[in-house]
């Protein structure tokens, strides 16, 4: 895996608990604790995004497709 090297800037009270998980043996390091809360953080994002998405489906009409197709009055495309 390539990595880039960035510089952060962390309010002490983070640092300090970042520091913690590394003393306690969770994380290697610094960079291997930030690392895996920003991957943390976007998976949730990405989640989020997805529950949104899918919130703004219409489930009446959602299920009226799947009841046409159950009925064979919508019949799947021939590929």
């Amino acid at each position: 895996m390539a990595v880039a090297k960035v510089a952060i800037t962390l309010d002490r009270k983070l640092l300090s608990q970042v520091d913690g998980l590394v003393q306690r043996g969770r994380f290697s390091n610094r960079s291997q604790a930030i690392q895996a809360a920003v991957r943390e953080n976007l998976h949730r994002w990405e989640r989020r995004r997805l529950v949104q998405e899918v919130m703004k489906l219409d489930t009446d009409e959602e299920r009226g497709f799947a009841e046409e197709v159950f009925t064979g009055e919508s019949p799947w495309p021939e590929y």
